[in-house]
């Protein structure tokens, strides 16, 4: 049998011709030298050197040389691709030209003959310096000037920002002409920018100005440069591009292209995200890997919008494990996949269970004894709950109790709770009851197992948020609901908040409430008609509004704590602390009140008791409608309160 050929290893053969293109590039500056230390005699003598200079032309022909050479070789400048070199790289030229003439000065005044000129040091820097920077920078040019567009038919473009994100995508748009972005210029909204030149581009005016420049310079395309706009700063700028009636897309900010292969590559359609203006968290990631690395957690809820981003974020810290606790089977067989293909390496449990069914729970916290759980179980549909009290009841207070106490039993070091600014002077059942689970975990006191609860807003793109309502109201074109026209609410990023929810459990102690930096709140409204521009469509006209009235339990306001100045700072600036979350005393007999009208279907007593223990609990006027009109009584075997014999603090 013919052996075949044994083919050379690429890897090897780029190393070789990375070598062979260093030791060309030592000789052409050699040539350099040489050539810059002759012309400077040349010209200190009008191109005649007196006969008896030929001594002193040999001594400093051979010192600035190898004074050179030994300088560029310390300095590293005698490697690096030239078509390449940028400003940074010409400074660093001229630093290592001067200080290879200064050591040769050195050298001819204790070792050349006396009488040396001294103009010759000067001539000669000056000559090298243009001779190295300006063969590096004909390299450049010529290689930029050889990539040609091979074909590609590219969209003439228009860069929204001529900051540093701006001006990397100008030099990745130059350097990549196969790509189908031919640019024209910049626009910028700072006035004193305004035409100027940039690299050889145009700044054409602002975006104010952008339906003219596009209509004059024909443009096709615009990408918006600016990743740390502010969300009213990137809604102008969306409506200026929409009403220039071009395509738009935009890049990430730079901590993210750092990350990533390059800002062109990175470059996408505008997200609703990127109206809220919310600049990139920075964590304390050594403090979050100290807590969960070869740790087993557990997260109830897991599927959820929080509980399976929450399992995300986890599995980043390296634990010995992550039980995902959920009792809908379909997103929890979803979850497991993803978390399988992503994290390999990361033991996946996925356990089917309810927290209302204590059995159950006891079962799994046996089986893998964790030492971290977050809790993010719980009904949270505002209007569904005001028509179903008791079982919101028995899930987020209840069952909140169960895994609470099966926690202490099983020496889980640190409870953390999914809570919500709906707690905040509550109109809703959902709110109400997530008060009283913050209470809840605020009193609880067992040795070994810190409780803590955690406070934020509305997240994008979580389950039955309005943000996947809308993105299905614009596809079949229908008409966007809006319950009110003021009705505002806190917005994050799920990612941002399973952060944050990560930070904030390193800092607790025990009992307290800690609350995210949610920003400012945003209009409803205005969600809606920027989510229609996104969709390239035009409020009011392709996509109308309607207004629907508000639903029972909802608020026009949200809020994340009754006062600001009922807040202490933390030391990170996203997250603070609900300085008058403290409970009173009995509030776990009264839960085991609630337990007990939940149990009699008693909605009048299952109301006043839970007004006693949240006083500036508003009940809807549905809720009251429903004590005032009971419906017909339903015979069960109601279990009497029994005292709990958790401590209490």
């Amino acid at each position: 049998m013919p052996r075949l050929p044994i083919l050379p290893d690429p890897r090897r053969l780029v190393r070789q011709l990375a070598l062979f293109n260093t030791w060309i590039l030592r000789v052409v500056q050699l040539v350099f030298f040489v050539f810059g230390a002759i012309s400077a005699f040349l010209l200190r003598f009008d191109f005649n050197i007196p006969h008896q200079y030929h001594e002193h032309l040999w001594f400093g022909l051979g010192l600035l040389v190898v004074s050179k050479i030994l300088v560029f070789q310390l300095l590293g400048l005698d490697r690096g691709w030239w078509q390449y070199v940028s400003v940074p790289d010409a400074i660093r030229l001229g630093a290592g030209n001067l200080a290879g003439s200064t050591l040769a000065c050195v050298a001819i005044l204790l070792f050349a003959p006396s009488g040396f000129p001294r103009s010759l040091y000067i001539l000669d820097f000056l000559l090298c310096s243009i001779l190295t920077a300006g063969a590096r920078l004909a390299v450049r040019v010529v290689f930029e000037l050889s990539r040609q567009p091979n074909g590609v038919a590219r969209k003439r473009t228009l860069i929204y920002g001529a900051g540093a994100a701006g001006m990397i995508l100008l030099r990745e748009l130059r350097q990549s002409p196969s790509l189908a972005y031919q640019l024209v210029g910049f626009i910028d909204d700072a006035p004193e920018k305004c035409g100027r030149m940039v690299h050889r581009a145009k700044i054409f005016g602002s975006g104010h100005d952008l339906l003219r420049i596009v209509r004059d310079q024909q443009i096709e395309m615009i990408l918006i440069a600016v990743p740390r706009a502010t969300g009213p700063e990137m809604t102008a700028i969306l409506q200026h591009c929409h009403n220039a009636g071009v395509p738009y897309k935009t890049v990430p900010g730079l901590g993210e292209v750092i990350e990533s292969a390059g800002l062109v590559s990175q470059i996408r359609d505008v997200a609703v995200e990127d109206l809220l203006g919310r600049n990139p968290i920075q964590l304390d990631e050594s403090g979050i890997l100290d807590r969960i690395e070869d740790k087993i957690v557990v997260v109830t809820g897991a599927a959820g919008s929080i509980g399976s981003e929450l399992c995300r974020q986890i599995a980043r810290f390296r634990p010995a494990g992550i039980v995902a606790y959920e009792c809908a089977e379909t997103p929890l067989f979803y979850l497991e996949r993803e978390m399988r293909e992503s994290f390999p390496d990361i033991p996946f449990h996925p356990e089917i269970g309810d927290i209302r069914d204590l059995q159950r729970l006891h079962e799994v916290f046996a089986q893998y004894r964790p030492s971290i759980l977050y809790h993010a179980a719980a009904y949270k549909h505002v209007p569904m709950m005001e028509s179903h009290a008791f079982e919101a009841v028995e899930n987020n207070v209840i069952g909140t109790l169960n895994v609470a106490l099966a926690a202490a039993q099983y020496g889980i070091a640190d409870f953390v709770m999914i809570s919500s600014d709906k707690a905040v002077r509550p109109t809703s059942i959902m709110g109400v009851t997530k008060r009283v689970a913050e209470l809840l975990i605020n009193r609880l006191r067992v040795d070994g197992t810190n409780y803590v609860s955690v406070r934020f807003g509305n997240v994008l793109g979580s389950n039955g948020s309005v943000i996947p309502v809308f993105k299905q109201q614009i596809a079949a074109r229908k008409p966007l609901t809006i319950t009110h026209p003021d009705m505002r609410r806190y917005f994050m990023t799920i990612p941002e908040a399973a952060q944050l929810v990560l930070q904030a459990s390193t800092m607790g102690h025990g009992g307290e409430i800690f609350v995210l930096d949610m920003g400012e709140p945003v209009r409803i409204v205005d969600l809606a008609r920027n989510l229609i521009l996104l969709s390239g469509l035009r409020p009011g006209q392709d996509i109308k509004i309607e207004f629907t009235g508000v639903r029972p339990g909802e608020k026009l306001y949200e809020e994340l704590a009754h006062l600001e100045e009922e807040t202490l700072a933390t030391y990170h600036p996203k997250i603070k602390i609900f300085a008058n979350g403290h409970s009173e005393e009995s509030v776990l007999d009264r839960i085991e009140q609630l337990r007990y009208f939940c149990g009699a279907r008693d909605m009048a007593g299952l109301i006043l008791q839970l007004k006693e223990l949240v006083p500036d609990y508003n009940p809807s006027s549905q809720i009251l409608r429903r004590v005032v009109q009971p419906a017909a009584p339903v015979v069960t075997a109601a279990r009497r309160p029994q005292h709990l014999s958790v401590v209490a603090r």
